[in-house]
């Protein structure tokens, strides 16, 4: 009988990098991060690489009691700008809305003008994301990191974001799984791993 893998393995830091797999944020039950859990994943995640020191992000909350509203603001946003919307997408984005235990929107907020490239500053909400992830996974639980047509919908953005620069870099949702995980697909190291031939 063949053993299942264990995911997200906290035995050791490498055992755990080696194991990390996200969760399905619409298979996501309690419990949850308490409100001082996810204020510390939110800590640990901006512990990241920042050239400049710039912070070129942001973190956006989403209280148990505002996923009502957050359902309706999909909604609107489906009326206003996807006419094509079927009732199966309203439905989707409804679920979309109520999944997971805790919600953070991370926000990417470039300093435009800065010397730091906007490049690098966008790295850094990158790394700022995966960090979320971790931060919550080393707790024991299991994060989702989505976009979707929601992140990039104008409305949902003006809801979000206070910057004319600013975007959605992902909605991350937190629970516990409500069925064990299972591994997806990974590139095969050849595929993307080379090594330099030095030639100028």
């Amino acid at each position: 009988m063949s053993q299942q893998p264990m995911f997200n393995d906290l035995s050791s830091p490498l055992a755990y990098l080696a194991s990390r797999r996200s969760g399905r944020a619409r298979e996501m039950v309690g419990p949850g991060p308490t409100p001082d859990q996810l204020e510390a994943m939110i800590a640990i995640a901006a512990r990241t690489p920042d050239h400049g020191k710039l912070a070129p992000w942001r973190f956006v909350v989403v209280s148990g009691e505002q996923r009502e509203e957050l359902a309706e603001l999909l909604q609107q946003a489906l009326a206003a700008n996807h006419p094509e919307s079927t009732d199966a997408h309203r439905q989707k984005a409804d679920d979309f809305a109520r999944s997971g235990q805790a919600l953070v929107v991370l926000v990417s907020a470039p300093v435009h003008g800065h010397k730091i490239p906007l490049w690098e500053q966008e790295l850094s909400v990158g790394a700022v994301s995966m960090n979320l992830l971790h931060a919550a996974h080393a707790q024991g639980f299991v994060g989702s990191w989505l976009t979707g047509w929601a992140a990039y919908d104008p409305l949902v953005r003006d809801s979000f974001c206070t910057g004319p620069h600013e975007r959605i870099a992902g909605f991350f949702f937190f629970g516990s799984p409500a069925r064990p995980l299972e591994e997806r697909p990974r590139p095969e190291l050849a595929t993307v791993v080379r090594f330099w031939d030095g030639r100028i």
